[in-house]
């Protein structure tokens, strides 16, 4: 059978900009709208900031999840709209294989002469003092694509930054891996970027071997005031994590330590609601304020286990009289409210609570992991109004899982999906997943059982033990309804024929453990459907909607 591609989102699905939103009046579009931070909410890490005419973008890490690299819309700083992906093709990202938390890491996302570029980094190991990380540059003439072929850069570290210098060249920054004892960062290398010849030139030279923070990465450069200004982050990207800054007069250095380090952190501060404030880029609005975009983590309260994953966040900087940046208003801790730009609150439509498979692609806010959907495994045809997904490998392998998912955004948040499905064996299963990674996820799961008949069960592992609850007996060739309701640390999950009689089934789960604080990864808590048949068969399952209705203002 020939394969089809069906690509998990149009580039330009969501359509063109609209006047505002469904619930904003006229007047409301006409002012100022304050930035509430996370702008960015669940995970959505390392952001590169743009800014092309009235449009702001901003590209976010992926790590495993397909399609590559997500890119964030807005035209006013505090609404934003998920808009595209870059990496739409296994040409440009081949993850099969990959280990959680390895891909996409911190993409690098510019516009120069009419053109966007994007830098990335595929991580294909990242163990045992090893890091392979590969380098990559692809291009297009719209942020929404098409993007280029990648063109292959190096492979000495991760973090890849490119500059556009005002006389025309164009250069790659980097952290340099160092898999020696002590510190895994061996600081950041510039090498020149030759686009006629579409490598790498010269030599790679060290320019800046950090701070006393250690953990130096996540370069960019900008100039001002005659300077070249460093900004990198460090102290690892957890609640240590903290921007820096360094200038030089020429590109290549010697690079000047700023004196006021860091210039953002939260390290010093347990009680702020925003935490590992750090791997910040820099944007400049159209009234001439400035802006960093930041990565920030929210604890569970009471905890530090930000399960949301690490979330973006904007702040408002400014330079000061001697020409270092600096945060408006003093200090250098992140804030939840922020001062907005000039410019008129531009809302979004808000996203549908319930997808009921009845489009010819699937939302863009759903992602299948390390590889793209296409039709040996995934239909919205099939059945129509009906999402089919053909059961393959378990739920702990890193090549091919037959899942859709989507990010956990909320501390309070319901999940609800309807399944038909009638499973033969033990070995074909289909539900509701909660998961972190391949070893730490909760699945709410319809099965088979030689005694029992069909029955539901909750399959989970922690830290890779795995567990199974006693199953329940369901009729034969009944609908059934599954739900997961996260309330902050608590996750539970129930059950229904008809949607509208709930029984509860299992414990109620830490879902602070879907979080990298204890999980010791990079990403955040997915929600989605899964099915797997370990037979080879492919037995197929069938999903009516996929609800997804967070709950408490606070949240936001």
């Amino acid at each position: 059978m020939r394969r089809i591609l069906l690509p998990l989102v149009a580039l330009a699905a969501v359509g063109p900009l609209p006047a505002g939103g469904d619930t904003e009046d006229a007047q409301d579009r006409t002012m100022n709208t304050p930035i509430e931070n996370p702008v960015l909410r669940g995970f959505r890490p390392d952001p590169s900031i743009v800014r092309a005419g009235d449009d702001y973008y901003i590209a976010t890490s992926t790590f495993e999840w397909f399609p590559g690299v997500a890119i964030h819309q807005s035209r006013d700083l505090a609404h934003w709209r998920l808009l595209a992906y870059a990496l739409t093709r296994t040409s440009q990202l081949d993850m099969l294989g990959n280990p959680p938390s390895g891909g996409v890491w911190a993409p690098c996302l510019s516009h120069c002469d009419g053109v966007f570029h994007l830098v990335y980094t595929n991580v294909r190991h990242c163990r045992g003092g090893f890091n392979d990380a590969h380098n990559y540059l692809v291009t297009a003439p719209a942020v929404t694509g098409p993007w280029s072929e990648p063109i292959y850069l190096n492979s000495s570290g991760f973090d890849p930054s490119l500059f556009h210098d005002s006389d025309g060249r164009k250069w790659l920054l980097n952290m340099i891996w160092n898999h020696r004892p002590g510190d895994k960062s061996g600081g950041i290398v510039l090498q020149e970027y030759d686009p006629a010849q579409r490598r790498l030139i010269g030599t790679p030279k060290l320019i800046f071997e950090g701070t006393e923070f250690g953990g130096t990465e996540a370069p960019h450069v900008y100039k001002h005031g005659g300077y070249y200004h460093l900004m990198t982050a460090e102290g690892g990207t957890g609640y240590g994590h903290v921007v820096t800054m360094a200038r030089a007069r020429r590109i290549d250095g010697p690079y000047e330590p700023d004196p006021g380090n860091p210039i953002l952190t939260a390290r010093d501060d347990p009680s702020l609601p925003l935490q590992k404030a750090g791997h910040a880029s820099l944007v400049a609005a159209q009234d001439g304020s400035l802006f960093l975009a930041y990565l920030c983590g929210r604890p569970l309260p009471g905890t530090r286990h930000c399960n949301l994953g690490r979330e973006t966040a904007l702040q408002r900087c400014a330079w000061n009289a001697d020409g270092w940046l600096r945060l408006a208003g003093g200090g250098n801790t992140p804030a939840v409210r922020v001062e907005p730009p000039d410019l008129p609150a531009h809302p979004f439509p808000p996203e549908p609570v319930r997808d009921e498979f009845d489009q010819p692609r699937l939302s863009a806010h759903y992602n299948t992991l390390r590889a793209p959907a296409d039709e040996t495994w995934l239909s919205l045809t099939e059945r129509p109004g009906w999402l089919r997904l053909r059961g393959r490998e378990s739920m702990m392998s890193r090549f091919r899982q037959s899942l859709i998912a989507r990010r956990l955004t909320a501390f309070q948040c319901q999940v609800t999906a309807r399944l038909e499905f009638q499973p033969e064996s033990f070995q074909q299963m289909a539900g509701l997943i909660c998961r972190y990674n391949e070893e730490n996820y909760v699945y709410l799961r319809l099965s088979h059982d030689e005694k029992l008949g069909v029955n539901l069960a909750i399959l989970s592992a922690d830290r890779g033990k795995g567990s199974t609850t006693e199953p329940v007996a369901v009729p034969p060739n009944a609908a059934c309804h599954l739900r997961a309701t996260f309330d902050y640390r608590d996750l539970r999950f129930a059950w229904s024929l008809d949607g509208k009689d709930w029984t509860p089934i299992g414990p109620t789960f830490d879902a602070g453990k879907l979080s990298d604080d204890y999980c010791h990864g990079f990403t955040g808590t997915f929600v989605g459907l899964a099915v797997q048949d370990l037979s080879g068969r492919g037995k197929h399952a069938d999903f009516d909607f996929f609800e997804y209705h967070e709950r408490g203002a606070e949240d936001r």
